[in-house]
């Protein structure tokens, strides 16, 4: 058995949704598109008939996938530590050397997504913050760099 991995449980209900989007909308559309171009006869040459074959196999994987993933989450719901720390699930806004400030969420691998602030508590961010509160100096060691950052705020909600 996989080792089991934290998620919020906003992040468990986006997986839901995608697996309800694949189940409900996705596989039945390309279904109907499959059996549409069977009809027209020969298939070992019609390329609408192949890709939907092939489209319908990359869904049904994706669907084991997160079937699998999902058995092997744990929901975690964030809480405030009494002391103000930075735990799973908290955003932390932080402000870099040159003035700059940035907000992540601490979450699990599964639902990290860099582009939305959403950073996961195995990188080397993720775990850098975690247990860190206001005032606090951070370094980072990053792909191009140490990096340091002072924690300005440790929430549970994302600030406006």
């Amino acid at each position: 058995m996989a080792k089991a991995s934290y998620i919020t449980p906003e992040g468990l209900a986006k997986l839901r949704e995608e697996v309800d989007h694949l189940w409900k909308v996705e596989r039945p559309r390309v279904t109907a598109e499959v059996e549409a171009a069977a009809a027209l006869g020969d298939r070992s040459e019609n390329a609408e008939y192949i890709y939907g074959k092939k489209r319908l196999r990359e869904i049904d994987s994706r669907l084991r996938h997160l079937g699998k993933k999902m058995e092997s989450l744990r929901v975690v719901e964030p809480t405030a530590a009494g002391d103000g720390r930075a735990t799973f699930g908290a955003w932390v806004t932080l402000e870099d050397e040159d003035g700059n400030k940035v907000c992540y969420r601490l979450v699990g691998p599964d639902e990290s997504d860099a582009d939305t602030g959403m950073i996961s508590i195995e990188s080397p961010m993720g775990r850098a913050l975690l247990g860190r509160t206001v005032g606090d100096a951070v370094e980072v060691q990053r792909p191009r760099g140490m990096a340091c950052f002072e924690v300005l705020r440790v929430a549970l909600e994302k600030p406006r």
